[in-house]
């Protein structure tokens, strides 16, 4: 059939040929941080719509994508993409991804909200703790529930819950499976957010958690 072919170049340090095969398996990466969870998110996506994903790679000149998404001539009905939850307040996050600190801080930024953000279990109390002494406290929390070398969100949760017994806490995972974010409430939580996630299900989460829980 035809297919569209979309190409994606980077001049980065490239993949070595050993680890090209892995790239799009969950929780893979080279790198120090991170979850390995992009390319496996894009790779599955790609595949529900039919398409597919390969990488050429060559160390020290950068890596190419090639994306192939079967062409329609048919005319696709436009979707009214439902309206965002736009909110106010102070938010917490808690996360060691770097990167992905950074696109939910700018989502957050997009509904109205205020981002701060900390890279572990001992920073997230800290900065609780000190909001919540000063009289301003965090209106909600994501905490992420593993974060290699420090607490995770499942134990973060607990202390907050001493420091606030109100805290509003939403749970973040890519492991939806995991006990916690089944039943989420019975840890803690107020809510809870599969990873990946947009920016809509993210205003949604916020949304019923500090509303519907005030």
């Amino acid at each position: 059939g035809r297919y569209i072919v979309i190409t994606i170049k980077d001049q980065g340090v490239g993949i070595a040929e050993k680890h090209l095969s892995k790239i799009f398996d969950p929780y893979f990466s080279t790198k120090q941080t991170g979850r390995g969870l992009g390319l496996a998110s894009t790779y599955s996506i790609i595949k529900k719509h039919h398409g597919h994903i390969s990488a050429n790679s060559c160390q020290g000149r950068g890596t190419t994508f090639y994306i192939y998404l079967p062409a329609s001539y048919k005319e696709i009905p436009v979707k009214e993409e439902p309206a965002q939850l736009t909110g106010e307040g102070k938010i917490l996050i808690m996360d060691d991804d770097k990167y992905l600190t950074e696109i939910m801080g700018d989502m957050l930024e997009m509904l109205g909200y205020e981002a701060e953000i900390a890279k572990d279990g001992a920073e997230a109390i800290a900065l609780y703790k000190k909001a919540w002494e000063s009289g301003k406290p965090y209106d909600a929390v994501i905490l992420d529930l593993t974060v290699p070398g420090s607490m995770g969100g499942k134990d973060v949760v607990k202390i907050l819950l001493e420091i606030d017994p109100e805290v509003k806490a939403v749970v973040s995972s890519g492991y939806s499976d995991d006990p916690v974010m089944s039943n989420f409430r019975e840890y803690g939580f107020k809510g809870m957010m599969p990873k990946p996630f947009d920016v809509n299900a993210l205003g949604k989460v916020l949304n019923d958690v500090i509303k519907t829980t005030s």
